[in-house]
This record gives structure tokens, sequence and C-alpha cells, in this order.
């Protein structure tokens, strides 16, 4: 899989891809992440990429023509392109599933007060991470590089994908490691007892109780 990420801040990146899975996968040539500067393709003298919106307002508004070209010059047939946005579709472990089937992904980070309309007709897509408004679109950007990422096959192991949360729109079970008591708490005596069927059935059912208490929009789902 390919992954171009489009932004004015590729600094922003450096600790995201050198360290942990999303490392190994790019050292294992499962992934190649490549960072944008659509700067680099403005045709302005000092290469400006905003300017103030029409009809008055604040901030600065995202122009078309470093986007369209930067775009232009880096997709091809198999692209499909991701404009982040606090008006796109709310981002789901669904829809990073449905990303890992791409072999590749254009992710277009926004800043500022946002994108000159027109260049929604260059994107596949609108995606937000959230009810909420960040400066900009690189930490989303590196949230659904992250979940795809993970989702490759051969970044991690198959096992640790079964059971995470938000697989059959439950959420995880609780998990306890070494010692068997601490400050008197104490890890449940049927992980313990080495009868595998009895521990899937204990797993199961906590997954359920703790969706109903944190999480009960799951369910209906």
């Amino acid at each position: 899989m390919k992954i171009d990420i489009l932004t004015l801040f590729p600094e922003m990146f450096d600790g995201f891809l050198t360290t942990s899975i999303i490392k190994r996968a790019i050292d294992k040539k499962l992934v190649t992440v490549n960072i944008i500067n659509f700067r680099d393709y403005s045709l302005d003298p000092h290469n400006k990429v905003d300017d103030t919106p029409y009809g008055g307002g604040g901030g600065m508004v995202l122009m078309c023509q470093p986007i369209f070209d930067c775009i232009k010059a880096i997709k091809n047939e198999k692209s499909h392109i991701i404009m982040l946005t606090p008006s796109g579709e709310v981002y789901s472990q669904q829809k990073a599933k449905s990303f890992v089937n791409y072999e590749h992904l254009i992710i277009l980070c926004g800043h500022y007060e946002g994108f000159d309309e027109r260049i929604k007709t260059i994107i596949d897509e609108e995606i937000s991470i959230g009810d909420y408004i960040l400066t900009g679109g690189e930490i989303p950007s590196m949230v659904i590089a992250d979940s795809v990422i993970r989702l490759i096959e051969g970044s991690i192991s198959k096992e640790s994908l079964i059971n995470e949360s938000f697989n059959d729109n439950l959420l995880d079970y609780p998990t306890y490691t070494k010692p068997r008591e601490y400050q008197g708490l104490k890890v449940p005596e049927v992980l313990i007892n080495g009868n595998h069927q009895e521990i899937a059935k204990y797993r199961l059912e906590q997954r359920h109780k703790i969706t109903e208490k944190q999480r009960k929009d799951l369910l209906n789902q």
C-alpha cells in the first residue's frame, strides 16, 4: 500500500514515521508513506497557498491551484482521495477496514479557515475523526494512517486483531498480567484455570458487559 499525506507542516510527521508499528511496517515494505508539502506546488512567487474569503469573514482559505496541481501530479487510477474536514463522515473501525482495500490513499490535511469549496470536486470523500475542532488535519491524518497500517497483513499478528474493540460492535475484554495479586487486587480465577472454553466464554461475556456499560450505542448498531 502507498499513502501520500498532503500537508503544509511535514515536520509534524517525523516521530510518527520513525517509531513503533508504523516504522516496522515501513521497514518491512508493507507500506510506503510519503509526506508531501503542497506549498511546493504553488505558482505564486512567494509560494502562497491561501487567501481571504470571498464575502468577508475571519481567517484564510486554502486556494485551489496548489492542491489541484499537487493531486494531479501524484494520483493515478487506483488512488482514493480523502479530505479531512469537520463536516465529513465520522471515522470508524469499519471505515479503516475499507481503506485497507485501496492500493493508494491520498490524505489531504486542511489548515487555517478551511478549503476552497471547489477542491471538493477532486476528492472522493470527506472524513472527520470526531465532533471537535483541531488546528489542522495533520493529527487526524496520523490517526487514519495508523489505524489503516496496523490492519495491513504482516503489520501485527492476526491474533491481536481478532477481539479488538469495535470488532462486531463490541469493546475489548479486560486483560491482566503478572503478578496474580497486587495490593489485594486479584486476577479472575477463570483466566488461571487453563480451561480455554471457559476463558473464551468469560471474555465474550465481559465484552458485552463493558459495551453495555460504556458504549450502549454500539449494541444498537
